[in-house]
């Protein structure tokens, strides 16, 4: 199972200050030990909200809002994206984590196709990932390679 790893900003994230470079070296060290257990899938930071926009939809039309955003306890700074066998996993991988001090992290499960499909019988769930899933991962894979060429 995928679990999404949110690092919520802080005062600090969104002031735009890079952390301290031990802590970013400590950070480092622990996403190595996520490569080598086969955990880390991916892990970026993100830019303050003042370089970001929000994008609400009401009645059919887009509306663009520019950051900064108010409430910095519910924006997101960083995410890592982990393969782990369980939601204990995950949290015993992100209680060693060293975060900044001040910082709250947010576990999520990511939904995964075949979850749609739970209570298919076998044969109807098989046939769903033959017909939809793999040729839909397939597509994919070919798009993003076919960018990567670019």
């Amino acid at each position: 199972m995928r679990f999404l790893v949110l690092g919520k900003a802080t005062k600090d994230s969104e002031a735009g200050v890079i952390p301290d470079p031990e802590l970013v070296l400590e950070m480092g060290k622990f996403n190595e030990e996520l490569v080598k257990a086969g955990v880390l899938l991916a892990a970026e930071g993100l830019h303050p909200s003042s370089k970001g926009v929000r994008v609400r939809y009401s009645d059919g039309k887009a509306t663009v809002i520019d950051g900064p955003f108010a409430e910095t306890k519910e924006l997101v700074a960083g995410f890592m994206l982990w393969q782990v066998r369980s939601k204990e996993e995950a949290i015993e991988w992100v209680k060693r984590a060293p975060f900044a001090r001040d910082q709250e992290v947010e576990l999520r499960q990511i939904w995964e196709m075949e979850d749609f499909c739970a209570d298919f019988t076998p044969e109807a769930r098989e046939d769903y990932r033959d017909r939809v899933l793999r040729p839909a991962e397939e597509n994919l894979r070919a798009q993003a390679a076919a960018k990567s060429k670019q």
